[in-house]
């Protein structure tokens, strides 16, 4: 079988190749409610996001912030469940087939809703790959292995506080590229100290030459240009979920003019990083 290039793959060489670094976007499926959700998703790439990652709701997490917590109880609440996360990166997928899309969350609902069954219709959604907070590499039955071995890429945390045991551990059995959480904490909580992430990315590239994505407490252009320098894409999610946050309290008329704002906080952000590592 002729060797294909995976979505996620592909744009990653793309922007080394241009050198460039990446911006990641996360948004929960569903919030404030299903349309208004894909809207802001469908408009992403053209703001300036080189990859999406949609968050799963879920009712427990145990990664994410106040402001991702409130945006997960805010799509449960308009009725958006997993099936219907699934049919968002369908519909996404009708205008868009480059934009690498990762879902992340928790094993739970995946679990409830059937491995198997998940797998299928992620891949057939169009998903690329998968982040799930809460499945350590000793559970890699449970779902990396069968993922991997239908064409999703499994991607890994690193934490400020993973040893040299573990992340040789993580490293194995990563794919896509590598995630590192860059405070001690939940999401949106803390500002990363730059020297820490610095030296903590020095080490990983000394042990893999996977892309390295950098994310949890970045808001700013200014923080996303600094995380840039050293790591190979930013991940911003509170940022951009506290501004679909405020939408809500908003009336109607101004609702529209939200969607502006979030789309700008993206573009601002793009920008920022192009125009740094260009």
């Amino acid at each position: 079988m002729n060797y294909r290039e995976k979505r996620i793959e592909k744009r990653f060489n793309l922007l080394r190749s241009n050198k460039e670094k990446g911006l990641i976007t996360f948004v929960t499926a569903g919030d404030p409610n299903y349309n208004t959700s894909l809207r802001i998703i469908k408009n992403l790439p053209s703001a300036g996001a080189d990859f999406i990652e949609i968050g799963m709701p879920f009712t427990d997490p145990m990664a994410d912030g106040v402001g991702i917590q409130a945006s997960y109880l805010r799509s449960l609440k308009s009725g958006q469940t997993l099936s219907k996360t699934l049919k968002m990166v369908n519909d996404f997928r009708k205008i868009d087939n480059d934009t690498p899309v990762i879902l992340m969350g928790y094993f739970n609902p995946i679990y409830v809703y059937g491995v198997c069954n998940f797998i299928k219709k992620s891949k057939d959604s169009g998903v690329d790959g998968l982040i799930i907070v809460d499945l350590p590499p000793e559970a890699d039955e449970e779902l990396r292995l069968p993922a991997v071995r239908n064409g999703l890429d499994f991607i890994r945390l690193i934490t400020p506080t993973t040893d040299k045991r573990r992340l040789s551990l993580l490293l194995k059995n990563s794919t896509g590229f590598l995630y590192y959480i860059s405070v001690v904490g939940i999401t949106g909580t803390k500002t990363p100290k730059l020297d820490n992430v610095k030296l903590a990315i020095k080490n990983i590239r000394e042990q893999s030459k996977m892309p390295i994505a950098v994310g949890f407490g970045i808001r700013t252009p200014d923080q996303a240009v600094r995380i840039a320098s050293y790591s190979d894409a930013v991940v911003v999610g509170s940022a951009i979920v506290d501004k679909i946050g405020e939408s809500c309290l908003l009336s109607d008329d101004n609702k529209n003019k939200s969607l502006e704002h979030i789309i700008t906080l993206v573009e601002g952000l793009s920008k920022a990083i192009k125009k740094k590592t260009n």
